[in-house]
């Protein structure tokens, strides 16, 4: 199979022989691993400021050989001038992520093992529930009629309630919606899944509510732009593909016109999915499925958000409270 061309790097706080290896690294994680466009910029952005701290900690441009001998204390003293700057844990935890597998390529590749990236311990981070919307809240987001006083045209408006109920309606991410092509989503009454394309290429079947279809079929209907069967269903104003701002942008609206909070986001609407499926008794593997989660441990942060959700009906309801 051919090996997949390499984009050429420039480092000024390195040598050519770092940054030869840094590009066939990320084409790697690209070609192989198919990590996301935004999680290799971010690898490589983490990569290019420690090599600039490691440029200005030793007084010399960082060498493949140098930085195959990397110690302990030049990593906590990067990670620490990263905490100097306001950095949060989870950033750092990427910082560190990204570094490692870096240090993981060069051992494949015989150039070296970076002992001393495994032998820091990555920092701690305080696990976040994700805040679900209550379930007439996220059925009135995917209402058109909510946003009556809007002054965009009725299409974008029958468009915005579409996206909305799929996010609610099958859980989808954001993108994955958006990523949907016109042939993806069948007619009323012709189909009830989606295949849809998930984080890291992956593929899976989601079930989809009769309702659900009646409104992508009503925006289908009135859309402005033809929309053939190979391209996105989803456009924006000028008929180019919809960008997730825009759908946020409009939640934002919504939401100040519902009175939600500031969490009611499109990316809460997948979190009231899963929330609202287990508080009615859906299996959590079968959920996992749904949601597409690679590991059973990711979709169990919602059995905890339940849990509060039990806790707080009986301290606000038990005669003795």
């Amino acid at each position: 199979m051919a090996r997949a061309a390499t984009t050429r790097i420039e480092l000024d706080s390195a040598d050519a022989s770092i940054a030869r290896e840094m590009a066939r690294w990320l084409t790697h994680l690209r070609a192989e691993r198919r990590l996301s466009p935004k999680t290799l910029d971010a690898y490589a952005r983490d990569l290019r400021q420690c090599l600039d701290f490691l440029c200005e900690h030793w007084g010399t441009r960082v060498t493949l050989a140098r930085f195959s001998r990397l110690e302990a204390a030049d990593v906590r003293a990067f990670m620490a001038m990263r905490r100097t700057e306001a950095i949060v844990s989870r950033s750092l935890m990427r910082t560190l992520a990204g570094l490692r597998s870096f240090g993981r390529f060069l051992e494949r590749e015989g150039k070296g093992k970076v002992g001393a990236l495994s032998a820091i311990r990555a920092p701690k981070v305080g696990k976040s529930l994700p805040k679900p919307l209550s379930m007439p809240a996220a059925k009135r987001l995917a209402n058109a009629d909510e946003r009556a006083g809007d002054t965009s045209d009725p299409w974008i408006l029958a468009r915005d309630a579409a996206v909305m109920a799929l996010l609610y309606g099958s859980g989808l991410r954001i993108s994955e919606a958006l990523g949907l092509k016109r042939r993806d989503v069948p007619r009323p009454g012709e189909g009830d899944v989606l295949i849809v394309t998930g984080k890291g290429s992956k593929t899976r079947m989601v079930p989809v509510l009769e309702k659900v279809l009646a409104l992508v079929a009503d925006y289908v209907a009135i859309c402005p732009y033809p929309l053939p069967p190979e391209g996105p269903i989803f456009v924006g104003a000028r008929g180019g593909p919809l960008r997730a701002r825009i759908i946020q942008l409009a939640m934002e609206r919504l939401r100040g016109a519902l009175g939600l909070p500031d969490s009611a986001t499109p990316h809460a609407l997948r979190h009231s999915f899963a929330t609202h499926l287990l508080s009615r008794g859906g299996d959590l593997r079968a959920i996992q499925e749904l949601l597409g989660h690679s590991s059973l441990s990711t979709t169990q942060i919602y059995t905890a958000i339940d849990s509060e959700r039990l806790l707080e009906v009986y301290r606000s309801t038990h005669p003795r409270r």
